[in-house]
């Protein structure tokens, strides 16, 4: 086996990646950005170098470097992760002629199917059912092609991935500008901005399948739902698919037998496949060759660590199994943990994570600890939570009960989100489509209008009052008369003015508005109006949160400059999140339309168009392609008078 591997990557993959070799005894070297100095992932390591630069193109895509490190460092062999560099031929292929070995498929597979265009004829010639579209080479006349096979249409990056260089066109009147929005994108993240138009098959099924080969024998490892996503990302997955016949498993694991194989395949690698509800038939979308973000459920429906088994069959080693070796015991469902503001449509959020706390005896992949900062050059992913039962109703019911021990604290995410996702009638009767939460957005994201006794619970808890350690015989004591208090804090937008009372010791009333409450901690329990309640109390900085039925967060700061509701609806328009200009598509003096696109922003490598909120003319830009912007920051304004 290896002494000493390279990873190349950050984050959660490279943590993981650092666990497994730390069970084989394997020295690990990690790399870091400037941004990345303190991660996880490099304290984890036995060694860390420094790539000086924070851009990605510049550090964790730097292939040279790469290599440069990889041989000082004495590592015989670099793990690409997933993302970067992981699915790149040429990178694989400099690898190999650097005298290393790429953890990873060969770089003539990957080529291969790294190019979907060229992934789809393959597999046509194979047998595999595919995606009615244009696969071919012409980028000049996409619009006449599209119209040619029937809207909606979906155009793809050829060499995409992850939702990147991916629009989803309804009519003719926006293909062009969608198409440019996915080909930038596409060009940006990866340096191929050609595209393939197919037809996007509505109420459709996301399922996609593990394979794993050692250059000779190629076996399948069960399929996994992937179908719940928000702008073309993942952020559910769970294996066994549910609601699959054996018939069905059988027939489309033998698929991605067969695509694996039309390019013998070595190593770990997926197989995606899109299925029509309304005739249960499957077509193939991908391959993906390398390790997925989704991997941690097939591990753990069959006990497998397939880290470990990308190590040994780079290392040389056969696969020790077959197909018929295994099966899938119970069920399991991972949650995508993001930094994201979700009632701004999924737009993602940076900043200091103030407060992390984990649930216990669960797992988690996360590549971040308290005190981190996720920053604008990276995916925002936080963790991921992975839980695994004996059958599909108690996975769901253990990660709602991951789901709400866990605190973060200190920037906008989706918790509260996918807390809400997997409680719905639907999730739980297995109706779960690609296009679930884009129809049922409204539903799901709900305020939570805390009571009048959580308030009162959340008014002590500000005052230090949240367990009997902070409590004695003197609390509130005053000579004269019961002393109280007025306490000032926030739920959203809504200011909250409560009055607390000292009744002695640990009695108190506690006024709010017309409600009143008498809140006692008494026998190591708290009472509420004479009824037990159990609560928690988390505290970071501005930041709190009381569990009580469920958790419900708070501030002590009104923070207006961030949640004003206002923004963009006026004839000022300001950036939603801190990124780069990628494109300005109007000038001072253009007339716009409701709907026109303004300016795209590139954030975490995914491109966000800003639109005009009503007519008018143009009358500033002080903003320009390529300049750095902060969240808030004035990009251009319109005259509203002067349509």
């Amino acid at each position: 086996m290896f002494k000493k591997v390279l990873i190349a990557n950050r984050g959660e993959i490279a943590c993981r990646i650092i666990e497994t070799c730390k069970r084989l005894n394997i020295k690990t070297v990690s790399v870091y950005s400037s941004v990345d100095r303190n991660a996880r992932h490099v304290i984890m390591a036995d060694e860390s170098y420094s790539i000086p630069e924070a851009d990605p193109s510049k550090s964790y895509m730097s292939g040279q470097d790469l290599i440069n490190i990889c041989k000082k460092s004495g590592a015989e062999a670099i793990h690409p992760g997933y993302g970067f560099l992981s699915e790149n031929s040429k990178f694989a292929k400099l690898v190999g002629n650097s005298g290393l070995i790429f953890v990873g498929p060969s770089p003539e597979a990957i080529a291969l199917m790294g190019h979907k265009d060229k992934a789809k004829a393959l597999m046509e010639k194979a047998g595999v059912p595919i995606v009615p579209g244009y696969h071919g080479k012409d980028q000049k006349n996409l619009k006449r092609i599209a119209e040619k096979i029937g809207y909606p249409v979906l155009i793809k990056a050829i060499a995409g991935g992850g939702g990147r260089g991916m629009r989803i066109v309804r009519n003719p009147e926006t293909f062009l500008s969608l198409l440019n929005e996915a080909k930038s994108e596409a060009l940006k993240s990866f340096g191929n901005d050609k595209v393939i138009i197919e037809k996007y098959i509505e109420k459709s099924r996301h399922i996609e399948v593990q394979v794993f080969g050692d250059g000779k024998n190629i076996i399948s490892l069960y399929e996994r739902d992937c179908s719940l996503q928000r702008r073309h990302q993942k952020i559910i997955e769970e294996a066994p698919a549910p609601g699959i016949s054996e018939q069905k498993r059988s027939a489309i694991c033998a698929a991605a037998v067969r695509a694996a194989q039309a390019v013998s395949y070595k190593g770990a690698g997926t197989v995606e496949f899109i299925v029509n509800s309304s005739d249960e038939k499957f077509y193939f979308l991908e391959m993906n060759t390398r390790l997925q973000v989704e991997h941690p459920v097939t591990e753990e429906i069959l006990g497998l660590d397939l880290v470990e088994w990308q190590l040994r069959v780079a290392f040389g080693e056969e696969l020790p199994f077959k197909k018929i070796d295994f099966k899938a015991c119970g069920h399991a469902i991972e949650a995508r943990i993001y930094a994201e503001d979700v009632s701004g449509g999924f737009l993602p959020a940076s900043g200091l994570i103030e407060k992390l706390i984990f649930p216990e005896n669960i797992r988690i992949d996360t590549g971040v600890s308290e005190g981190d900062k996720i920053s604008t050059y990276y995916d925002p992913m936080i963790a991921k939570i992975i839980v695994h039962e004996k059958s599909r109703a108690e996975a769901i019911v253990s990660l709602k009960r991951a789901l709400s021990k866990t605190y973060i604290m200190g920037l906008k995410n989706n918790l509260e989100f996918l807390e809400c996702l997997i409680s719905t009638k639907d999730f739980k009767n297995e109706y779960v489509y690609a296009d679930t939460i884009d129809k049922q957005i409204d539903n799901l994201i709900v305020s939570r209008t805390p009571s009048s006794q959580v308030l009162a619970l959340a008014s002590l808890g500000i005052l230090g009052f949240y367990n009997k350690e902070n409590i004695n015989d003197l609390t509130g004591f005053s000579l004269w008369e019961n002393s109280s208090i007025t306490v000032s804090f926030f739920n959203n937008m809504e200011r909250v003015l409560a009055s607390v009372k000292f009744l002695g010791g640990s009695r108190f009333l506690v006024k709010i508005d017309n409600h009143e409450h008498k809140i006692i901690f008494a026998s190591g329990a708290w009472q509420v109006d004479n009824e037990k309640v159990a609560f928690e109390f988390i505290k970071s900085n501005n930041n709190f949160c009381i569990t009580l039925d469920r958790k419900y967060d708070f501030h002590t700061n009104d923070n207006l400059e961030i949640i004003e509701p206002s923004i963009n609806t006026g004839n000022t328009f300001v950036s939603p999140m801190p990124g780069q200009i990628s494109a300005v598509n109007v000038k001072e003096g253009d007339h716009v339309k409701v709907g026109d696109r303004l300016v795209v922003l590139e954030s975490m490598k995914m491109e966000h168009a800003i639109t005009a909120t009503a007519n008018g003319l143009v009358k500033s830009i002080v903003i320009s392609p390529e300049q750095q912007v902060n969240e808030g920051d004035i990009l251009l304004s319109l005259d509203l008078e002067a349509t």
